[in-house]
C-alpha cells in the first residue's frame, strides 16, 4: 500500500473513528484507526502516514503528548489536532507544540478534505538541491551578504580592496538593501575586527540626544546629565563606527562630525578634555546627498570627507538572480529549535519569489522567509505560507474569453457533426470532458506550463489540477523564459 494514501485517526470515541473512516474512504484513502495514543504510537512506529488526525483529550496519554512523541519518531509527520473544546489555549498550545493544523468538533468534512489535499500536494513536492553558500568567516555567519549579481560581485571586490584601510566609506542604497550588512562585513574583514562595531541610527534620535550619544557628556552638562557618560566614539575605540541614515543629521552636528574626520579628536558635551577618536567611520543613507547639498541641508565638505570610498547597493529588483540564493540563506539563518524537520523552498515558491518586485528589498524578503518558516514548520514552503500580496495574479480571463468562447463553440459543433445520432445519457459528460480538457490546455499555455499560476487562476487546488492533467494526459509545453 502506498504510504502517501494512508491516514490515521486517533480518537477514544468509536463513533468519531467510524465517521472519519467512512468519509475519507470515499476519497479513496486507506484509513487506519487507533482508540488511544499508545495504540497510535505502535502503528506510527511501523509505517508512515500522509496525515494523522488526533483528539486532544484522551485517557492516559493526551493528544498533545502524542504529538510530541510522534515528532521524536518522525519530525516530518503532519498531525492535525481535533477537539470539541474549542478554546484559545488549546489552539495555541497545539500549534506551538508542532501541530500541522487544528480543527474543532463537529467536523466540516470539506475542511478535512481540503487539509488532506494540501498535505498530499506538499508530499508531491521534491526536495530541491539548495544553492551552495560559501562558508563565511567566523563570527559573521548570520550577518553575511550573498549574491552572484555582477554589481554585487564588484561590491565584494571593493570591500576586499578597501577593508584593511582606514579610509571613510559612504554606502548608498534604498531602505532594506543591506547597507548595515555591508558596513559590518567591511569591519569583520578589516584589521579592526577584534574591536567593537558600533551602529547608530542618526534618524532615530533627536539632535540634542544624538550629540550626547556620539560624543558622550560630562556630569551636569545639561538637565538630566546626572553622571558622566561615554559616547559611541569612545565605546568604538579601535573599531568601526557606523553612522546610518546620516542624511537626516542636522547641520550643526554635521560640523562636529567633520571636525572628528579632520582632526581625529573630539570633546564630550560640556567637557574640556580633548579625546582621541581612534575609529573608522562608515556612513550610509537612502537619500540623495547631492540633492540635499543643493538644498543646503547637507555639508559639501562633509560629503567629500565621507565619500572617499563609495559603495552603491542596487535594489533587489535589479538583482533578481540573487533572490533564490538569498531566500535559501535566510531559510538557513531562520531555522530554529522550534522548527522540527527539514524546511525547504518548493518550486512554486521559488517561482513566486522570483516574480515579485520586492519594494522592501532584502529586508522584505527576509521577513517573508521568517514568516514562511514559522507557518510551514517542516517540509516544503508552499504558496499558502507566503503573504497574499506577493503571489502573482497573472491569469487575466478577459484576454482569453474570446479564445475560449470560439474554441469551445467549435468543439461542440464538431462533436454534434460527428455524433448526429444522439447518445442518450452520454452527450453531457462527453462535452464536459472535451471542454474541460481544452480549458486546462489554454490555461497552461497562457501560463507557460506553470501549474501554481493555473491553479490559482482557476480557483482549484494544485493537486486537483495535477490529477486532471494526468487523467486527461495533457502534454505541458513549457516556454523557456
Amino acid at each position: 500500500m502506498n504510504d502517501a494514501q494512508k491516514i490515521l485517526i486517533v480518537d477514544d470515541e468509536e463513533n468519531i473513528r467510524r465517521i472519519f473512516k467512512k468519509a475519507l474512504e470515499k476519497k479513496n484513502y486507506t484509513v487506519h484507526t487507533a482508540k488511544n495514543a499508545e495504540e497510535a504510537l505502535q502503528k506510527i512506529k511501523n509505517q508512515n502516514y500522509l496525515l494523522i488526525f488526533s483528539d486532544i483529550f484522551m485517557d492516559e496519554m493526551s493528544g498533545l503528548t502524542l504529538l510530541k512523541e510522534v515528532k521524536k519518531i518522525n519530525p516530518q509527520a503532519k498531525i492535525v489536532v481535533m477537539t470539541a473544546q474549542d478554546t484559545m489555549n488549546n489552539t495555541i498550545e497545539a500549534m506551538r507544540t508542532g501541530a500541522y493544523d487544528y480543527i474543532s468538533k463537529p467536523f466540516d468534512f470539506e475542511t478535512v478534505y481540503a487539509l488532506v489535499d494540501r498535505v498530499e500536494a506538499s508530499r508531491d513536492v521534491q526536495i530541491p538541491s539548495r544553492p551552495k553558500i560559501e562558508k563565511e568567516i567566523e563570527g559573521h555567519s548570520v550577518r553575511s551578504i550573498v549574491g552572484k549579481n555582477k554589481v554585487m560581485q564588484n561590491i565584494f571586490k571593493t570591500i576586499g580592496k578597501s577593508a584593511s584601510s582606514d579610509l571613510s566609506v559612504l554606502i548608498t542604497g534604498e531602505s532594506g538593501t543591506g547597507k548595515e550588512m555591508i558596513a559590518e562585513t567591511m569591519h569583520y574583514y578589516s584589521k579592526r575586527k577584534d574591536h567593537p562595531f558600533i551602529c547608530i541610527n542618526c534618524a532615530a534620535i533627536s539632535r540634542e540626544l544624538l550629540e550626547s550619544e556620539l560624543f558622550g557628556h560630562e556630569k551636569g552638562s545639561f538637565t538630566g546629565a546626572v553622571d558622566q557618560k561615554k559616547g559611541k566614539f569612545e565605546i568604538a575605540k579601535g573599531g568601526t563606527l557606523f553612522l546610518d541614515e546620516i542624511g537626516d543629521m542636522e547641520l550643526a552636528l554635521q560640523a562636529k562630525i567633520l571636525r572628528v574626520l579632520q582632526n581625529k579628536d573630539f570633546y564630550r558635551v560640556g567637557g574640556k578634555e580633548i579625546l582621541q577618536a581612534n575609529v573608522r567611520i562608515i556612513a550610509a543613507t537612502n537619500q540623495n546627498l547631492e540633492e540635499l547639498m543643493e538644498q543646503k541641508r547637507f555639508r559639501e565638505d562633509l560629503f567629500h570627507r565621507l565619500n572617499v570610498i563609495n559603495i552603491s547597493i542596487p535594489p533587489l529588483r535589479e538583482r533578481m538572480e540573487d533572490v533564490t540564493l538569498l531566500a535559501n540563506h535566510f531559510l538557513k539563518k531562520n531555522t530554529t529549535d522550534l522548527i522540527q524537520g527539514e524546511t525547504y523552498l518548493s518550486s512554486e515558491t521559488v517561482e513566486i519569489l522570483n516574480s515579485y518586485s520586492w519594494r522592501g528589498n532584502i529586508r522584505e524578503l527576509e521577513n517573508v522567509i521568517q514568516r514562511a518558516v514559522v507557518l510551514a514548520r517542516t517540509g516544503p514552503i508552499l504558496s499558502e505560507h507566503l503573504p497574499e500580496h506577493i503571489i502573482p495574479d497573472n491569469f487575466n480571463t478577459t484576454e482569453i474569453d474570446g479564445l475560449l468562447s470560439n474554441r469551445f463553440r467549435q468543439l461542440i459543433l464538431e462533436f454534434f457533426l460527428k455524433n448526429q445520432e444522439t447518445k442518450d445519457g452520454n452527450i453531457y459528460e462527453e462535452i464536459i470532458q472535451l471542454v474541460e480538457k481544452q480549458l486546462f490546455e489554454v490555461a497552461l499555455e497562457k501560463h507557460s506550463g506553470k501549474q501554481i499560476s493555473v491553479a490559482k487562476a482557476l480557483g482549484i487546488n494544485r493537486n486537483t489540477l495535477k490529477r486532471k492533467i494526468d487523467a486527461m494526459k495533457i502534454e505541458i509545453k513549457k516556454i523557456s523564459p
